[in-house]
């Protein structure tokens, strides 16, 4: 084995080995594959703890072999999973494990960050719809006063939306020539 290679070996709980890890491959490994890997090794663990609650419920002098088995099992597992975890990066807010630690459900912080968005975002629509409301008015009062002016801004405002509206769709298309097309509403 040359030295890019490490060999995880243990037992997975049932007498099998687990399976060589390279870690030059592991570098180059997606992140989903990352974090399903480290999922299977803490379904794992969840299964070699239950073995292992078994064997010690029902513990004598017969069962000291099994158990020990289980608990070295284990203790790979667990070093397992934190060699494997080292290569995800998840941040979970502080919140969550809070809420957690309290006994709570932590959809209540996600329900709480969702509902702040909706909070802030109806703020920012009313402040646009203001100041929509507000342009409007204006153009209405320099239309009275100069109407001259006020046609010539809204041939100079058509025309620098329709080189944006160009500018956007020439950007907008894929490298085989095709255009994302964006439904308006």
């Amino acid at each position: 084995m040359d030295s890019s290679q490490n060999t995880v070996l243990g037992s997975g709980g049932n007498g099998m080995l687990a399976t060589p890890l390279n870690d030059t491959a592991a570098a180059v490994d997606d992140p989903k594959q990352n974090l399903n890997q480290v999922i299977d090794s803490i379904q794992k663990t969840l299964g070699q703890i239950h073995q292992l609650y078994l064997t010690v419920s029902s513990f004598n002098t017969a069962s000291q072999l099994p158990l020990l088995q289980r608990l070295n099992g284990l203790v790979t597992e667990l070093d397992n999973m934190v060699k494997l975890s080292e290569r995800c990066n998840i941040q979970v807010p502080m919140e969550v494990l809070n809420l957690i630690d309290d006994g709570k459900n932590p959809d209540e912080f996600t329900r709480g960050v969702i509902n702040s968005c909706i909070t802030k975002n109806q703020v920012t629509k009313g402040k646009t719809d203001a100041f929509k409301s507000v342009r409007k008015h204006l153009l209405e009062e320099l239309e009275q006063t100069f109407p001259d002016e006020v046609e010539s801004y809204r041939e100079i405002r058509a025309m620098s939306a329709a080189e944006a509206k160009r500018l956007a769709q020439s950007q907008s298309s894929l490298p085989n020539g095709d255009v994302k097309v964006k439904p308006e509403h």
